[in-house]
């Protein structure tokens, strides 16, 4: 998602410097965000030149260091607490104590990534829809320490973004994928157990209850890692046993 985050950025007049550590990754974000914004141009929902100027505001590295002298980050790697915890320890070194450390973390807390750093008032969730350029919505969450004038923060920046900012609290999954995972998991138990086809089941979910896409092409969509690993944190902060993916 890393790729849609620094192309909305960008559309909205940041500069943007995208750091991953493997160049191949680099090559084909820009490969899909040159793609992306050519599509908008088409739609007509942007011009021409706000496409190249998108585009010459947006560089890329693989070294975190180019980070140094950002004024905001969002972190987009993997959902894995540990990797997470370590980027966060590492960009609390590098940038300014009064830089705000935002996640798009799927269900991580944000106040576990916050005590990896010496700024938790300064830590919160931004997590992004996917694909990010077209969804309008972004959850902000706020860690236990997370400081309000952070979050204000986070939320005039959803504004420029042109995003819709809604608040949710730390808890596992917050919002949007404590709701959501559960259905996706009970859409592959009912593959399991035979109850239908998933082409049967995206069916029924799409025209009976109206959703864009069935859970399990959703799935595909999301990534079938990202849905155990979210699954995985909810069974495990939870304590419930609906949650076993």
């Amino acid at each position: 998602m890393g790729n849609g985050i620094a192309q909305v950025f960008a559309q909205a007049g940041f500069d943007v410097r995208l750091v991953d550590a493997a160049s191949g990754a680099l090559d084909r974000a820009r490969a899909s965000i040159e793609k992306s914004v050519a599509k908008l141009v088409e739609k007509g929902r942007l011009t021409a030149t706000e496409r190249d100027g998108a585009l010459q505001r947006l560089s890329t590295g693989t070294n975190v260091d180019l980070l140094a002298d950002s004024d905001y980050v969002v972190e987009a790697i993997f959902e894995d607490k540990q990797a997470k915890q370590s980027l966060f320890a590492r960009l609390d070194q590098l940038t300014r104590p009064d830089v705000i450390l935002a996640s798009n973390t799927s269900s991580i807390s944000i106040t576990t990534l916050g005590a990896a750093t010496n700024r938790p008032d300064r830590v919160l969730g931004m997590h992004f829809m996917n694909p990010v350029p077209l969804m309008s919505l972004v959850e902000l969450i706020r860690g236990q320490a997370t400081s309000p004038e952070s979050m204000l923060t986070a939320a005039e920046l959803c504004i420029r973004l042109n995003k819709t900012a809604v608040e949710a609290s730390d808890y596992p999954g917050f919002i949007a994928n404590r709701v959501l995972m559960p259905m996706v998991n009970e859409a592959i138990f009912a593959v399991m157990e035979g109850v239908g086809t998933a082409d049967a089941i995206d069916t029924v979910m799409k025209l009976g209850m109206n959703h864009p896409m069935g859970p399990l092409t959703l799935a595909d969509f999301i990534g079938l890692d990202v849905c155990l690993a979210i699954l995985e944190v909810l069974h495990e902060g939870l304590g419930d046993p609906k949650y076993r993916p």
